[in-house]
């Protein structure tokens, strides 16, 4: 791992999709909160809601320190000179504050009608993703420049993509990975690039509740190839994956039960190799924000504001 976290992301970070419906000035509220509780950065997904450049905007200016981080911002979304203009403007607004995660993959020669609008098709992943940064890169710059100039990181799973995260930006974030994967990822990527782990969790002392909201969680991924793709190469087969999760997948990738339950995942990943470690608060209500667990967790998984952990 790196020889010391970013000192604005800390070793704790809190990962969301809540805020997506929820209105702006709630948002900021939490995002305050979520940054005097002493978490060192806050991530968001684009999915549901708010695009991940207004979302990013919105979560910035309601803070003064924390990071924020995108996890990721789909490339599906924009062109390649349209999120780098948006990473320097944000970089340049609040220096020293937004991560751009980047993640998806697209070509140019085929395009989808997603929810009424057009898509760049699927493609093969890494090459893609390459050439996305490239362009990037190549994008000119008719405004101020940031200083500090803004971190990239990837969503990566696989090898291939973990090598290109930790050839081409500052590192990878991970998603919906067991502490193997962690183990794996910093093998793959070597010592000096940033890696970011997200880690669901359920705080509830009612095991067979918690359990019931992380296998719920678990089965919606399952969905998804690229992960069912990553969950087989860590040695997870039939029985785990069809027809539903196993017992052994669930508790693999979710950590529930008791405020130490927690932390002693969070520790596994840091000492697995991690930087930083985002937790997604899981409740039965995925719309409502958690602001009782985020609390709750918060003495538990980091420092004070001001402290060596913390985010002053």
């Amino acid at each position: 791992m790196t020889d010391s976290p970013s000192p604005a992301l800390g070793r704790v970070g809190i990962w969301t999709f809540a805020h997506e419906g929820q209105p702006a000035a709630r948002v900021r509220e939490s995002a305050a909160e979520i940054e005097e509780l002493g978490y060192g950065a806050l991530w968001y997904g684009e999915a549901f809601g708010r695009d991940a450049v207004g979302q990013a905007w919105l979560l910035l200016s309601a803070t003064r320190r924390m990071t924020v981080a995108s996890g990721i911002a789909n490339i599906a979304l924009r062109e390649p000179r349209t999120t780098a203009a948006a990473e320097r403007t944000l970089g340049e607004a609040f220096p020293g504050r937004f991560v751009l995660g980047l993640g998806g993959h697209r070509v140019d020669d085929t395009v989808h009608v997603v929810d009424g609008y057009p898509v760049p098709g699927l493609g093969r992943a890494v090459p893609t993703m390459r050439a996305y940064l490239a362009s990037m890169d190549a994008s000119p710059a008719h405004g101020p420049r940031p200083d500090p100039a803004p971190r990239r990181l990837l969503a990566a799973l696989g090898p291939k993509m973990l090598g290109l995260a930790a050839e081409r930006t500052w590192g990878a974030h991970t998603y919906f990975v067991p502490v193997a994967h962690t183990e794996r990822a910093r093998r793959l990527m070597g010592p000096a690039a940033f890696l970011a782990v997200e880690q669901a969790v359920v705080l509830d002392h009612d095991a067979a509740r918690a359990r019931e909201v992380a296998t719920a969680h678990v089965a919606g991924y399952l969905e998804a190839p690229h992960q069912v793709a990553s969950l087989r190469r860590l040695g997870f087969g039939d029985e785990d994956i069809v027809g539903g999760p196993s017992r052994r997948l669930v508790d693999a990738i979710v950590a529930y039960g008791d405020l130490e339950a927690i932390r002693r995942r969070v520790d596994l990943h840091l000492a697995a190799g991690a930087d930083h470690v985002c937790v997604q608060v899981l409740t039965a209500d995925p719309s409502a924000l958690p602001l009782r667990e985020w609390r709750t967790l918060a003495p538990a998984l980091v420092s004070r504001p001001g402290t060596a952990d913390g985010n002053g």
